[in-house]
């Protein structure tokens, strides 16, 4: 038996709302799992590069047996039923960036479960799958909009469980993704944030992201636009994007622009705007960076309103 998930890439934080809002992207990784039958080859990782952004460099450095994450994922499920995974072939192809902020990982973790799932007979719930795919991902803010899609609020409770909400984003504003060539790892990214945090910081945090939410609710472009404000990790990662404070200025003084944040943990830039100026919004991105050497790709992209998906034989 073989099943297929396709899954959206993800932006995180959202500027104010670090680890805890994520938003779903139509780029799409597709993750095959197919039962083998002969006994003792174990598990089987293949990626397979479906464009230039998942560039054969960065495919390198995915393990390929029992220590990749989605192996990881898929064990978890397996051994929350009482099983231990068989002979299996994983097939990833892939189309999301990786190591540019944009969900990678929780893709495949997201795909390799729920194809799992269904292999197994679907024991698990969607309950049961967000709270293993955080425990691999370590964080629910990329995971949760992978599985149920559209823009989500997570929190993750004591005993393990997520409470999410989906919450519809306004039709009226732009998500263009700027994705530089180059690669920043998660665990890098977050080893510049500090332990702690001054008490006005996150005071600071905690009234933009009220904003964020009066905002979506209202469509208040103003508010968006103080609302898109963050002390708690944008100031520390801002040295590890090039380019990106001065992005960030020059496009304070567009008037449809309503903030730049990075995505996730970078290096890829988010901006939001109105529907319209889109050419030169694009242009500044470009000529800060080419003044830097470092080449991009800029994409202006809906939100991907649904999640994960299981594909039929011949999708």
């Amino acid at each position: 038996m073989k099943v297929s998930v396709k899954v959206p890439a993800t932006t995180a934080n959202l500027g104010p709302g670090f680890d805890c809002m994520g938003l779903a992207l139509p780029i799409y990784n597709t993750v095959t799992i197919e039962e083998t039958v002969l006994p003792g080859t174990g598990v089987e990782i293949n990626v397979i590069a479906e464009n230039q952004s998942a560039d054969e460099f960065s495919l390198e450095h995915i393990p390929m047996d029992e220590n990749s994450i989605i192996y990881k994922a898929v064990e978890l499920l397996y051994n929350s039923i009482g099983q231990t995974p068989s002979e299996l072939k994983i097939t990833i192809h892939s189309q999301i960036p990786i190591a540019r902020g944009l969900g990678s990982s929780a893709s495949v973790i997201v795909g390799g479960l729920i194809a799992a799932n269904e292999l197994l007979g679907k024991p698990a719930d969607e309950a049961a799958l967000l709270s293993i795919a955080t425990e691999v991902e370590g964080h629910p803010d990329n995971v949760t909009p992978a599985i149920v899609g559209g823009l989500t609020l997570t929190a993750g409770e004591d005993d393990g469980s997520i409470v999410y909400r989906k919450i519809d984003w306004p039709e009226e504003w732009t998500l263009t993704v700027c994705i530089p060539e180059y690669e920043l790892a998660t665990d890098i990214s977050r080893s510049v944030l500090p332990k702690e945090v001054p008490m006005q910081d996150a005071v600071f945090n905690a009234q933009r992201m009220g904003m964020f939410m009066q905002a979506i609710h209202t469509k208040d472009s103003k508010l968006m636009k103080l609302a898109l404000k963050d002390r708690l990790h944008q100031p520390y990662r801002m040295k590890l994007v090039p380019g990106l404070e001065k992005i960030a200025e020059r496009l304070k003084h567009e008037e449809n622009v309503l903030g730049c944040v990075l995505s996730g943990a970078g290096p890829s830039i988010l901006i939001i705007s109105e529907k319209n100026n889109l050419d030169k919004i694009k242009s500044i991105v470009k000529e800060v960076w080419n003044d830097l050497n470092v080449k991009a790709e800029l994409i202006t992209l809906p939100v991907e309103k649904q999640g994960a998906v299981v594909l039929t034989p011949d999708e």
